[in-house]
C-alpha cells in the first residue's frame, strides 16, 4: 500500500497555501454529472487530439456508470503516465481543445479532470490493473525513468520482456518527480504513478551514471535491446559577462529544490528576473512569487506573439502578478559577488530567416538597467552529447538518433523537448519497435 500512502500524503499536503492544486479534484457527484455531458462521439476528435490516443468517450462512459476500474484500465492501457498527465497535460491544445462542444460555443468536456478523477481512484485504491506478460526469455535495458522509460517497460513487461532500467537519479519518475511545477504535481504523485509500473516486475537500478558507473557497451553485451530515455542534459547559457555569480540560478535546478525541500527551505528574491518565456520560465515564475518575490518580471528577447509558453500558462503568470518585458535583450548581469541587476537593450524583429522565424534587432541607445537580486534562468537544455557519443548515437538539430536496429532512442532525447504525454507516446511506440526487433526471426541474433 506504499503507493496508496505516497498519494494521500500528497493531496493532503498544503491543500489551501499558495502551492495547491490550480485544479482541484472533482468530487464524486460532479464527476458523475460532468461525464453526463459528454456527446460519446464515434471517431471521437478528443481522441485523435491526444498522442497516446485514449479512447476518451469510453472511460468517460466508464466513469458514468460508476467503473472507475474500468475507467483507469482504459486510459493506463493506452497511456500509463495518465495520473501526471491528467494534471500537467496541456489539454487546452489537445483534447479539451478538439471536444465538439467548442464548436457549439459550449463549455469543452474536463477530461483532464474526469480523468485525474479515475486514476486517482487507481492510486487511492493501489489498484492491480495489468499483469506482466509470460516470460520470452529476453531482456531488455530502459536508461532513463521518466515519462518515455517507464511507458516503454509497461508494455515490454505485459509482453513478456525481463526488464531493467537504468537512471542517475535516486527517484524515477524523471522531470515529473523533479522538475513540473508544485501546483500541478508533486513528487509523490509522480512516484506513486513511477510505482505502478514498477510493480509490474521491472528491475530499477538508480543512482547509475551510464559511462560511469556502468559502460554502454556492457550494458549492450547483456541485453537483447537497449531504448534510451535520457532526456536532456545541461541547461543553455546565456554567453554574457556576470552569468556565474551569486545569485544567479537555472529554472530546473531552482524548481527541483523547491519540490525535494521544504517550502522554507528554498530561498527566493525579492526582486526576481527571470529569462525566457517558455512554460519552464511560466514554471519558475509562478513558484517564485508564490514563494514570496515581491517583484517578478520575465524579460524576453520578442515579443508575445512569439513567446513559447502556451497561453493559458501565460495567463496563470499574469493573474500570479508576474510582469513581462517583451522586447529586451539580456547584454550583461551586474553585481560583484552577488546580482543587483541585469543590462539589457531594447530590441524590434527584423526580417524572417530561412524558417520563417524573426530574430531580435537591437535598438540603437536603447540600454537600460533592471534592478534585481535573483535571476532565473530559463533558456531551455542542450542534448547528452558526451553520452551520445558514448553509446554511438548521433545527435542532430538536438536530437539523438540511432542507427542500429537494438537501439530505440525516444522522448526528450528524441524530440527535443515536448510534454508529458509526447514522452508516454514515444516510449510506447519505442516498446513497439524493440517487440517488432526482438519477434523476427531474422533480426533475432543479429540485433548485436
Amino acid at each position: 500500500m506504499l503507493a496508496s500512502r505516497h498519494w494521500l500524503a500528497a493531496n493532503a499536503e498544503d491543500a489551501s497555501g499558495p502551492f495547491a492544486d490550480i485544479a482541484p479534484p472533482l468530487s464524486k457527484d460532479a464527476a458523475l454529472l460532468e461525464s453526463a455531458k459528454c456527446l460519446y462521439c464515434y471517431d471521437a476528435p478528443c481522441t485523435h487530439a491526444c498522442p497516446t490516443h485514449i479512447d476518451v468517450p469510453a472511460f468517460i462512459k466508464k466513469i458514468a456508470s460508476g467503473n472507475l476500474r474500468g475507467s483507469a484500465r482504459v486510459i493506463l492501457d493506452a497511456n500509463p503516465m495518465g495520473h501526471s498527465c491528467a494534471r500537467a497535460c496541456p489539454v487546452e491544445v489537445m483534447c479539451e481543445g478538439a471536444c465538439v462542444l467548442n464548436d457549439r460555443d459550449e463549455e469543452p468536456i474536463k477530461i483532464a479532470l474526469l480523468q485525474r478523477h479515475a486514476t486517482d481512484f487507481a492510486l487511492e485504491k493501489n489498484l492491480r490493473l495489468f499483469e506482466p506478460g509470460t516470460p520470452n526469455g529476453k531482456r531488455v535495458a530502459i536508461i532513463g525513468a521518466g515519462p518515455a522509460g517507464l511507458s516503454c517497460a509497461q508494455d515490454l513487461r505485459r509482453w513478456g520482456y525481463a526488464v531493467t532500467i537504468f537512471d542517475s537519479r535516486d527517484k524515477p519518475g524523471g522531470l515529473n518527480t523533479y522538475a513540473i511545477a508544485e501546483y500541478k504535481m508533486r513528487p509523490p504523485v509522480a512516484l506513486a504513478e513511477a510505482e505502478m509500473v514498477l510493480a509490474l516486475g521491472v528491475e530499477l537500478r538508480t543512482g547509475v551514471h551510464v559511462g560511469r558507473e556502468v559502460t554502454f557497451a556492457s550494458i549492450e553485451n547483456s541485453y537483447d535491446a537497449i531504448c534510451v530515455a535520457v532526456g536532456l542534459g545541461q541547461a543553455r547559457t546565456l554567453g554574457i559577462p556576470g552569468e556565474w555569480i551569486g545569485g544567479v540560478h537555472e529554472a530546473l535546478a531552482f524548481i527541483e529544490h523547491l519540490k525535494t525541500n521544504p517550502y522554507s527551505a528554498t530561498s527566493v528574491g525579492r526582486q526576481v528576473i527571470v529569462l525566457g518565456a517558455g512554460n519552464t520560465a511560466i514554471d519558475a515564475a509562478t513558484q517564485a512569487k508564490r514563494l514570496g518575490a515581491e517583484r517578478v518580471t520575465i524579460v524576453y528577447r520578442r515579443g508575445e506573439e512569439e513567446m513559447p509558453a502556451y497561453k493559458y500558462e501565460y495567463e496563470l503568470a499574469k493573474k500570479d502578478g508576474c510582469e513581462f518585458r517583451f522586447f529586451t535583450v539580456p547584454k550583461r548581469i551586474i553585481g560583484d559577488s552577488v546580482v543587483t541587476g541585469i543590462e539589457c537593450v531594447r530590441a524590434e524583429l527584423g526580417q524572417p530567416d530561412a524558417d520563417g522565424r524573426r530574430s531580435p534587432v537591437e535598438i540603437t541607445d536603447s540600454t537600460h538597467i533592471i534592478e534585481c537580486d535573483m535571476i532565473i534562468k530559463a533558456l531551455g537544455q542542450l542534448p547528452h552529447g558526451d553520452f551520445a557519443a558514448s553509446a554511438g548515437l548521433r545527435v542532430e538539430g538536438g536530437r539523438m538518433v540511432s542507427t542500429r536496429p537494438n537501439i530505440v532512442v525516444c522522448g526528450d532525447c528524441a524530440n527535443g523537448g515536448a510534454e508529458i504525454v509526447n514522452a508516454a507516446a514515444e516510449g510506447k511506440a519505442a516498446a513497439a519497435a524493440i517487440h517488432a526487433m526482438l519477434s523476427s526471426p531474422l533480426a533475432v541474433g543479429d540485433a548485436q
